[in-house]
């Protein structure tokens, strides 16, 4: 079973090794890669934001199990 945060991080590496491939190409940028390229960017960002989330609230969960 995958969890949240496994599907997450694999869907971040694909967009970065995607991201990786636009500017590897030998030729600049084209105007109908262009937005693509920035979807990319804002959909990782969009996801690692929510990493974040998932680590944040294992971190408290964690800590209110110590204090119970």
């Amino acid at each position: 079973m995958t969890t949240p945060a496994s599907a997450i991080k694999d869907e971040v590496r694909l967009l970065i090794d995607i991201q990786i491939e636009t500017l590897r190409q030998p030729a600049p940028i084209t105007s109908s890669q262009l937005p693509e390229y920035h979807y990319r960017s804002e959909k990782l960002r969009t996801l690692c934001q929510e990493l974040d989330r998932i680590d944040t609230r294992r971190v408290v969960e964690r800590e209110l199990e110590r204090a119970s």
